[in-house]
């Protein structure tokens, strides 16, 4: 479980196609301090397990199932990626519950700088419109977000400079693919209504 609020944006230092999926080593600061094996690490959005790590980079496994869920198997060497280690239970929740299981994808239709900010306009993936919702939360990429206004086959966010600087973000553009985790809160009413 996680909230959100990325950590740090870090490097993918280098990338090794194994049998049953591919390796990422990717290179951080935050994110390591006090890593364990077996710690999990959101990158992008995406719940992955540190298998191996030293003082600079960690090691995770995409499955089969996580490569075809995300766009981690397009990833190159000298990537940003988005970082963010599991909630602990005693601390803050600043963003919304981000269970690290990407939805879908999708991908940067407009960046548009409003002032000093900015607003990024996504496309709606088919059959998750009903999850979106004006000042809903999603996450993007893992970042924890609010639907600043949906529209029929888009929504947009608006987005702090800090969240940009902090963020892949900075590096998205129009075409760009993005990690969508709709909020789990509106996947459980849907099935209780449903019911």
């Amino acid at each position: 479980m996680f909230t959100g609020i990325v950590a740090e944006a870090g490097e993918v230092r280098r990338i090794e196609d194994a049998e049953g999926g591919r390796r990422l080593t990717i290179a951080g600061d935050e994110a390591l301090a006090d890593v364990e094996h077996g710690a999990s690490i959101s990158v992008n959005g995406a719940c992955l397990t540190v298998e191996e790590f030293d003082a600079e980079t960690f090691e995770v496994f995409l499955a089969e199932e996580t490569l075809s869920k995300t766009y981690l198997g397009e990833v190159r060497e000298g990537d940003v990626v988005n970082l963010e280690r599991a909630l602990r239970a005693d601390a803050r929740l600043d963003g919304h519950f981000v269970q690290g299981h990407v939805d879908t994808t999708t991908e940067a239709v407009d960046v548009r700088q409003v002032g000093e900010d900015w607003e990024y306009e996504f496309a709606i993936p088919e059959g998750f419109g009903q999850y979106i919702v004006n000042k809903g939360s999603v996450a993007l990429d893992g970042i924890s977000l609010t639907v600043a206004e949906k529209g029929e086959d888009t929504f947009s966010v608006a987005i702090i400079p800090t969240t940009r600087d902090v963020t892949n973000l900075s590096e998205k553009e129009p075409g760009d693919p993005v990690h969508l985790e709709v909020d789990v809160l509106a996947k459980y009413a849907e099935q209780l209504l449903a019911e």
